[in-house]
């Protein structure tokens, strides 16, 4: 990004300050969509989980779907 004047900085920011953004509220963002399956832990479970990870080299959601589907099967 090329060096600014100042003059330009000062026109940039003024733009920038003044103009309400534009937005299509249609438009989904991957935080919107997910946002059903996010799941917050307790610091025990987090570290057990982050334990897990660098030990079998998976990630959070493999762990966790390995963890279910064990559940599962003892369930049956």
């Amino acid at each position: 990004m090329p060096i600014l004047t100042d003059e330009e900085a000062d026109a940039l920011d003024e733009l920038l300050t003044r103009t309400t953004p534009k937005t299509n509220s249609n438009v989904q963002g991957p935080f919107i969509k997910h946002r059903d399956t996010l799941v917050v832990l307790d610091p025990f479970s987090a570290e057990y989980l982050k334990a897990r990870m660098l030990a079998t080299k998976k990630t959070p959601a493999e762990l966790i779907n390995d963890m279910i589907r064990r559940e599962m099967a003892l369930a049956d």
